[in-house]
C-alpha cells in the first residue's frame, strides 16, 4: 500500500490537494504539506467554475462557513467587454440553453434574430441578473433555481449532470489559510520550512526532501505544488514542458488590490474580461475589495506600460497600491505524473486566466489522482491513464481559449491583427468550419473532458460575433411561434426573478 503523500508547497494547489486527498483517504494516508514560508503564492486564481461546489461538498463544507472567511461573492457568468467592438458586451454564464420543439435557444434565435435583440440576453436568463446585480439566492437563503440546490456529498466533476447556475470568487490567500486550519484540524501534518535537497534513490524516484531547519521528510507519492518553478517534475526528474505560446502568446500579468467599501458599494455577480490594446484585464468584486489584473503578451507591450494601463483602469489616483508583476509559464508538462512524483496546479499546467481554468485544473487533477491512486505494483496503466485524462483537459481548453482570440471582431492594434492570423490548435481548425454551416454540439466540439460543454462554444462565438452562415433549415418549416414563445419564456421567467431576488451585496452582508 501506498500509505503517505508528502505535498511539496502549499498555496491553493498544496492545501486543496491535501484536504482532498484526506477526505478520501481519511487517516489510511498520512498527507505532510512541506511549504515555505520565504515563497509568496501567485494569488491571483480568485474565479472558479460553478463545479467548484464538488469539492467542496466532498470536504463537507457549507459556503456560509467559508465565504465570510475568504472574502468571498458570487459569479454568475463573465462579462466580455470590447472584444467584439468598443462598447459592445456579452456574458458567458453558467446556464444551459433551453429547448423548443427539438431545437436550443440558440438555433431558434439564429432563425428569428432580426426580430430579436442580442443573443445572451434573448436565450439565458443569467443575463438579466448580471445587470440587475442580483444574487442568486433568497435573503432566506433558497436558490432561485431549487431544484439544483442542497449538497451533493462525495460527488465529483463526472458525475455532473445538471448545470449549477454559479461558482464563485475568493481571496485565493485567504482561501489557503481557510483549507489549511481546515486540514491540520483533520490530521494533515504542516511542515514550515524551505526545502534545499530532493533526494532520489537509485532508479531516480523521489524518496524524500530535506528541510532546512526541520530535517528531512520522506513519502511513498510526492505532489508538486511548487507552481511555474516545478521544482520536483521540472527541476529534480526533467520532464518536457510544451509552451503553448505559439497559440495563446499572454505571458505576463500585471494585478492590483482595489479597496472597495462592501457596505456602500455595488456588487457584481460576476467576473469582467475587458479587451485592451495588447491583452484583456480582468476584474474580479471580492467582498471588500477587486482583484484586476491585465493579461498581456510582451512582444506587444512593456510591463510599465502594462502597469499604468491598469492604474488608469482600475485604480486611478490610488498610486499607493502595490503592483504585482508575474511572469507567466503557458503551457504544460508533456505528462504530469512521472515515476513517483505528480504535478498538480501551475507546476503541471496553465493556460492564462481568462475564463477562470486555473482552479478548475486543480479540482480536475485531484479528483483524478483519488481515481487513479496506485498501490506498491506502481502501475503504468495507471499513471498512463491519469496523463492521458490531464492532457485531454489542458488541450482541450487551450483550444477553447484560442478560439476567443481568433473570433473576436477587434482588429484595431498589433495585438489583434496578429491573433487573426495565427496558428490555430490542431482541430480547431476543423470545427470552426463545421460551424459555418451550423452551432456546434456535444459531437462536434473537442472531444475530452475540459470542463466546457457545447453551449460555451456557441455562446462565445455568437458573443464574439461570428455566427453560422443560416439558421438551420429545418427550423422555416417548423411553428415559428413555439420558438418565439420559448424565448419569450426566458424573459419572462428573468423579469420575475429580477423583481424577486435580492442584490448581491444586500444578500451576502447577511452571511458576512
Amino acid at each position: 500500500m501506498i500509505d503517505s503523500v508528502v505535498i511539496v508547497g502549499g498555496g491553493t494547489a498544496g492545501w486543496m490537494t491535501a484536504t482532498y486527498l484526506k477526505a478520501a483517504f481519511q487517516d489510511r494516508i498520512d498527507v505532510t504539506v512541506v511549504e515555505s514560508a520565504n515563497v509568496g503564492t501567485i494569488g491571483v486564481g480568485e474565479a472558479t467554475f460553478s463545479t467548484v461546489r464538488h469539492f467542496f461538498d466532498y470536504l463537507g463544507l457549507d459556503e456560509r462557513e467559508w465565504m465570510p472567511r475568504c472574502s468571498a461573492s458570487y459569479k454568475l457568468a463573465i462579462r466580455f467587454e470590447n472584444w467584439r467592438e468598443q462598447g459592445h458586451h456579452f456574458y458567458h454564464p453558467f446556464e444551459r440553453l433551453r429547448v423548443a420543439e427539438g431545437f436550443s435557444t440558440a438555433d431558434w434565435w439564429l432563425q428569428l434574430q432580426e426580430e430579436l435583440g442580442e443573443f445572451d440576453r434573448s436565450s439565458y436568463i443569467t443575463p438579466w441578473l448580471c445587470e440587475a446585480q442580483r444574487s442568486p439566492r433568497m435573503l432566506d437563503g433558497s436558490l432561485f433555481a431549487a431544484g439544483l440546490d442542497g449538497s451533493m456529498g462525495r460527488s465529483t466533476l463526472s458525475e455532473q449532470r445538471a448545470q449549477f447556475p454559479y461558482a464563485y470568487h475568493f481571496d485565493a490567500a485567504l482561501m489557503a489559510s481557510f483549507l489549511a486550519e481546515y486540514g491540520r484540524a483533520r490530521g494533515v501534518k504542516h511542515v514550515v520550512d524551505d526545502v534545499v535537497e530532493v533526494n532520489q534513490d537509485e532508479r531516480g524516484w523521489i524518496e524524500s526532501v530535506t528541510t532546512r531547519e526541520k530535517g528531512t521528510v520522506a513519502g511513498s507519492l510526492f505532489v508538486d505544488c511548487t507552481g511555474f518553478r516545478g521544482m520536483l517534475i521540472n527541476k529534480t526528474l526533467g520532464e518536457r514542458f510544451e509552451s503553448f505560446l505559439d497559440v495563446l502568446p499572454n505571458n505576463r500579468a500585471v494585478a492590483l488590490r482595489v479597496p472597495r467599501d462592501p457596505e456602500r458599494d455595488d456588487m457584481r455577480p460576476y467576473t469582467t474580461a475587458t479587451a485592451m490594446g495588447a491583452g484583456w484585464i480582468w476584474t474580479i468584486p471580492l467582498y471588500g475589495r477587486n482583484g484586476t489584473g491585465y493579461v498581456y503578451s510582451d512582444e506587444f507591450c512593456t510591463p510599465e506600460e502594462a502597469e499604468r494601463t491598469l492604474r488608469e483602469f482600475a485604480a486611478p489616483g490610488q498610486d499607493d497600491l502595490e503592483a504585482n508583476h508575474i511572469r507567466m509559464r503557458i503551457g504544460r508538462n508533456e505528462r504530469s505524473w512521472v515515476k513517483n512524483c505528480v504535478a498538480v496546479g501551475l507546476s503541471s499546467a496553465f493556460v492564462e486566466p481568462l475564463e477562470s481554468t486555473g482552479i478548475f485544473f486543480i479540482q480536475h487533477a485531484i479528483e483524478q489522482l483519488v481515481k487513479y491512486f496506485p498501490d506498491k505494483s506502481w502501475n503504468p496503466a495507471l499513471i498512463a491513464g491519469y496523463n492521458d485524462r490531464i492532457a485531454h483537459a489542458i488541450d482541450g481548453v487551450k483550444e477553447f481559449l484560442t478560439l476567443h482570440y481568433h473570433a473576436a471582431g477587434r482588429s484595431d492594434t498589433p495585438y489583434w491583427k496578429e491573433a487573426k492570423v495565427r496558428a490555430l490548435p490542431d482541430g480547431l481548425a476543423e470545427r470552426l468550419a463545421t460551424y459555418e454551416s451550423r452551432l456546434l454540439d456535444e459531437e462536434t466540439i473537442y472531444p475530452h473532458y475540459h470542463g466546457f460543454e457545447a453551449y460555451s462554444w456557441n455562446t462565445m462565438l455568437l458573443g464574439l460575433g461570428r455566427a453560422p452562415a443560416t439558421a438551420r433549415p429545418a427550423l422555416a418549416h417548423m411553428d415559428q411561434d413555439a420558438g418565439r414563445r420559448g424565448i419569450a419564456g426566458i424573459r419572462k421567467d428573468a423579469e420575475a426573478l429580477v423583481r424577486n431576488l435580492p442584490s448581491c451585496r444586500e444578500y451576502l452582508s447577511t452571511i458576512n
